[in-house]
């Protein structure tokens, strides 16, 4: 059996056996991944050139569309490309690479979300002391830690991976590089260090998960105080959303990297991957802003100033 040094390249998992299947998934792709692309690029450059839209809530929606873009471009387009030209191999480093591009910003919007919800909580519960608790300096140091978050686990989870011995082939059942993929093809107990850091980073996310649920049950008893009922109505419909997508990337990626082997099935694994890999990028910039009033107008506004400068 081939061990890790004589491995150069893994083989990634076909998502079909005939030609019209393929060119099928990668129109299904390239609309996903277009759709992700025009959501978060229309927010990047409406919060970046709207001075109205300076401030800390856009800020880090700003961030969040980054990451969103980040994350979604580290899977999307590759497997575009296997499925355009057939072909199923990734080098040795293209895999490592994509490891840590993917759990850096994975792990970055997460720890993002969390700092979003103590925005609101912040916003809603404490509206007299928002300006000195959210200021510019609170802001950008917030961001940073999530940027930080992203680079610290991801360094951690690509030199652990990478660092294990690789005996059970080279084939990975998966259609990109995925941490538990790779550990299948390590050798028998060498994976444990490993497992030991992903019960790490899933507690770690679990806790912001707790965190995000109290802010955000603390922000809906705030609502259910207010005599307006079109104001409960409006908070119900934004902090519902937000909940169900950060509980859909938590508990598939959590089932993806602790399900036990028994249960594994090509099929199985291909689907979660799906679900917290590219679902959540592409529904946030609808989610969290498409439905805000005044991203509506900034992009009306650069909409206008377009069609002013095209005539």
């Amino acid at each position: 059996m081939p061990n890790s040094s004589s491995i150069s390249e893994f083989l990634l998992l076909p998502l079909a056996d005939t030609r019209q299947l393929q060119l099928l998934h990668f129109w299904l792709f390239l609309g996903i991944y277009l759709a992700a692309l025009l959501g978060n690029g229309l927010i990047s450059t409406a919060v970046a050139c709207d001075r109205r839209l300076h401030t800390p809530m856009y800020f880090f929606l700003l961030n969040l569309a980054l990451l969103d873009l980040g994350c979604i471009s580290t899977t999307v387009p590759k497997a575009m490309a296997y499925a355009l030209w057939d072909t199923r191999a990734i080098s040795y480093a293209g895999c490592a690479a994509q490891i840590f591009c993917f759990v850096f910003f994975a792990s970055a919007e997460y720890s993002l979300l969390t700092i979003m919800s103590y925005d609101r909580y912040v916003a809603i519960c404490k509206p007299l002391h928002y300006r000195t608790l959210m200021d510019s300096r609170a802001c950008a140091t917030m961001a940073a830690a999530a940027w930080g978050t992203g680079v610290l686990l991801s360094l951690l989870h690509t030199a652990s991976t990478f660092s294990l011995p690789l005996c059970q082939g080279n084939v990975v059942n998966q259609f990109f590089c995925e941490i538990p993929q790779i550990l299948k093809l390590s050798c028998s107990a060498s994976y444990l260090r490993e497992v030991v850091f992903l019960i790490f980073s899933a507690s770690l996310f679990f806790g912001c998960f707790v965190f995000i649920v109290v802010s955000y049950v603390q922000i809906f008893l705030a609502v259910l105080r207010m005599p307006s009922e079109q104001g409960w109505h409006k908070a119900f419909s934004m902090f519902l959303p937000h909940l169900a997508v950060v509980s859909l990337f938590l508990s598939t990626a959590s089932f993806a990297y602790q399900k036990p082997p028994s249960i594994s099935s090509p099929l199985l694994d291909l689907t979660v991957a799906l679900l917290y890999s590219v679902v959540p990028a592409t529904l946030n910039p609808f989610i969290y802003s498409m439905r805000n009033r005044e991203i509506k107008h900034a992009l009306w506004k650069m909409l206008q100033y377009t069609l002013f400068h095209l005539q």
